[in-house]
């Protein structure tokens, strides 16, 4: 039931996001991943994990952060001017967006056959994807709206955030065995720096945060090997 509510969650983000109402999809795409959280404790908790289970949790992720947000980048796109260099296949760019949530799907995937990635995660994960971009989307709008160049930088960062989703970079999960510094350095780092960014950069600050987070994992793979 709680699954099917971030499914749920996810169509409603949608419907919003197709109507140009980014700020409720935002919200529902955030109530999907709180839904998201509690759904596997929820299951651990009362003992009713089964593989039904995880295959639906994963057909309701592609929704709410594959789909939605894909949606939002897709209603962006197709109110914004271009260059007038790709004004003859400008009409199309907009459906670029969708190859996220291909990407998306692509990553939960891998993630369920991937043993590697009990106690961390290779490639970002898909509810991280999708709060940047729809972060990044209410909170910027006005922004990224500026200019036809700023709409072709959107793309691009479109293509890598779905390179992201599947790259075989090793990123680390907030899972604490200890409450110790020592072995949690990196998450510590993390989580003290994510109140500024959200102070600093607001509506916007989830979308720094992950951006922060990716940069992090970089750092702390390079520094292990």
């Amino acid at each position: 039931m709680i699954t099917c509510c971030n499914l749920i969650s996810g169509c409603i983000a949608m419907t919003y996001a197709f109507s140009g109402i980014y700020a409720m999809a935002f919200l529902f795409i955030v109530i999907g991943a709180v839904f998201d959280f509690f759904d596997g404790m929820s299951a651990r908790l009362l003992h009713v994990s089964s593989p039904i289970g995880k295959e639906l949790d994963s057909l309701a992720d592609v929704i709410t952060f594959g789909a939605a947000p894909s949606a939002m980048v897709f209603s962006l796109l197709y109110t914004q001017e271009y260059p007038a260099s790709v004004a003859s296949f400008s009409h199309l760019l907009p459906y670029a967006a969708f190859v996220m949530a291909a990407f998306s799907a692509l990553r939960l995937a891998k993630f369920n056959l991937d043993e590697r990635q009990a106690t961390s995660f290779i490639g970002l994960p898909t509810p991280a994807n999708a709060l940047f971009w729809a972060s990044l989307i209410v909170g910027s709008e006005e922004m990224l709206s500026s200019s036809p160049y700023i709409t072709m930088g959107v793309i691009g960062l479109l293509l890598v955030s779905c390179y992201l989703l599947v790259a075989e970079l090793p990123m680390f999960a907030l899972k604490f065995k200890s409450w110790g510094w020592k072995g949690n350095e990196i998450k510590y780092v993390f989580l003290f720096t994510c109140i500024p960014l959200l102070l600093v950069f607001r509506l916007s600050g989830f979308a720094a945060i992950v951006a922060w987070y990716v940069v992090l994992s970089a750092v702390s793979t390079k520094i292990a090997r």
